[in-house]
């Protein structure tokens, strides 16, 4: 798949099926959006091709007008979106910077400028609750009208329901900020992960006895705080067992970036500069400041042997349940 900064491209004259949006999560709702794209430019032997905006608009004004607590919570990291997007079948990516003359676009400016001058657009889907343009005036309304004008098919997707609820990027954040991680994986139609290269610490674990695998988190994507058992892909053919923290470690450093730490159960090996996926199963505790290392050094402990009776209990439950589907 193809990741495209800028509209200018030479490869914005090719004639493409489109759809539009953030795409945080690449929920269901989403995926049901990529799959009606696929099969549209596979038809139409058009390329499936992505808008979709960074910062997020919201953010944008959140920052133009100084209300930051309007800005949303990134569920899905960059990396970990653009591989959701190429597993939905996507074959380019448009990560278009959302600025002022972005903004200032009337919706027909927006249609004329973009989809049909840039894109080249011939067939394109949006959901139902899609707005575009100055102040959000442009309606799906107007977008089968001009589509009509310019011609290019617009069809509007109704939303993707999971019982009487609206499946959204907010339900998914929702869930993710109680820690439902069964609902998020509902939501998602996937486990919660978080993928990165392990990157160079402050070696405090492992000099605590607990070695861990660090990753860079930014501010805006870090939905989960606290202790988590988890599990670690990438490292060996089956996910390994392992505890994970998120935040910004008060008791040894004041004011930092947070970060994902993962210490592995009964791992050992020298993982510097691999890609993992730490996927999250259940909320520990929340992150406190300890009064030294020794008090830490005991929490810790106390995670590492509930995560390990956690893993040793879902063992059992599986290996029960092998058994019982052979009788």
């Amino acid at each position: 798949m193809k990741v495209l900064r800028s509209l200018s491209s030479d490869a914005a004259r090719s004639p493409c099926a489109l759809a539009i949006g953030n795409f945080d999560g690449v929920h269901k709702g989403h995926q049901a959006l990529l799959h009606q794209l696929k099969t549209a430019a596979y038809r139409l032997g058009l390329s499936p091709t992505v808008l979709t905006f960074s910062p997020h608009p919201r953010q944008f004004f959140a920052q133009q007008s100084g209300m930051l607590s309007d800005v949303p919570i990134t569920i899905t990291p960059f990396r970990d979106k653009m591989q959701a997007l190429a597993d939905a079948g996507v074959e380019q990516v448009y990560a278009v910077r959302f600025d002022a003359a972005m903004a200032s676009l009337t919706a027909q400016a927006f249609i004329e400028k973009v989809l049909v001058g840039a894109l080249n657009v011939r067939w394109m889907t949006v959901g139902e609750n899609f707005r575009f343009g100055k102040d959000r005036a442009g309606t799906t309304e107007l977008l089968v009208e001009m589509g009509r004008l310019h011609r290019f098919e617009v069809v509007v997707m109704p939303a993707v329901m999971d019982g009487d609820i609206r499946i959204s990027s907010s339900e998914v954040r929702q869930a993710l900020t109680s820690c439902q991680f069964d609902r998020v994986a509902s939501l998602l139609g996937r486990p919660y992960q978080l993928s990165g290269h392990v990157v160079q610490g402050n070696r405090l674990g492992r000099e605590m006895g607990f070695p861990t695998a660090n990753l860079s988190v930014k501010q805006d994507t870090s939905v989960l705080s606290g202790v988590f058992i988890s599990r670690v892909h990438g490292l060996s053919g089956k996910p390994l067992p392992a505890v994970s923290v998120v935040g910004n470690r008060p008791t040894v450093i004041e004011n930092g970036h947070t970060v994902l730490e993962t210490h592995l159960l009964g791992f050992s090996g020298d993982i510097y500069g691999m890609l993992i996926k730490v996927e999250f199963l259940k909320k520990l505790r929340d992150n406190r400041k300890f009064p030294d290392l020794a008090a830490l050094k005991k929490a810790i402990r106390q995670d590492i042997n509930t995560a390990e009776s956690y893993f040793s209990i879902r063992e059992a439950a599986a290996n029960g349940n092998r058994i019982n589907s052979r009788c």
